[in-house]
């Protein structure tokens, strides 16, 4: 009994320290529901695409405004790369906003899935973004006339 009474003052001193140390009481959520507490805010990314022609000499990513869980545009996308792997190495983007830009100095070569394939004769779209592919090459633009052209013997960016 002694022991049983021992434990229980214990107890009691732990709680009334615990009070004393200014450490809150426990909440209890009320029949409404907590509305103090913060819920975290989620970020919900979207699906990048990929597309390769043909050839397997040319293929796209495209990644949707807001980016993906692992890659984020640095305006905050949609972002559209096409990379050319032959006869030089060279990759085209088109971004949000402002002209396409050529990358003739690649780092990240990875050129190119194998699929899906866009048929020649067959147009891409997603976002801002449309692409037709042509036995001549691809030509990709974005809404308010940006656009690229690669292939083989050439590429154009404007």
């Amino acid at each position: 009994m002694r022991f049983f009474a021992v434990c229980m003052l214990a107890i009691l001193s732990m709680t009334s320290l615990a009070v004393a140390e200014g450490a809150p009481p426990p909440r209890m959520p009320t029949a409404e529901g907590d509305k103090n507490v913060a819920v975290p805010e989620t970020k919900s990314f979207g699906r990048r695409q990929e597309f390769v022609l043909p050839s397997g000499n040319i293929g796209c990513v495209y990644t949707p405004e807001g980016g993906t869980e692992v890659y984020q545009p640095a305006d905050g996308g949609p972002e559209l790369s096409c990379d050319r792997a032959a006869p030089r190495y060279v990759r085209a983007t088109l971004s949000r906003n402002g002209a396409a830009n050529l990358f003739h100095d690649v780092g990240d070569q990875s050129c190119c899935s194998a699929g899906p394939v866009l048929d020649y004769g067959q147009t891409w779209t997603a976002g801002p973004f449309s692409c037709l592919s042509t036995r001549r090459g691809l030509s990709c633009e974005r809404d308010g006339g940006h656009s690229f052209f690669l292939s083989r013997r050439r590429i154009d960016a404007n």
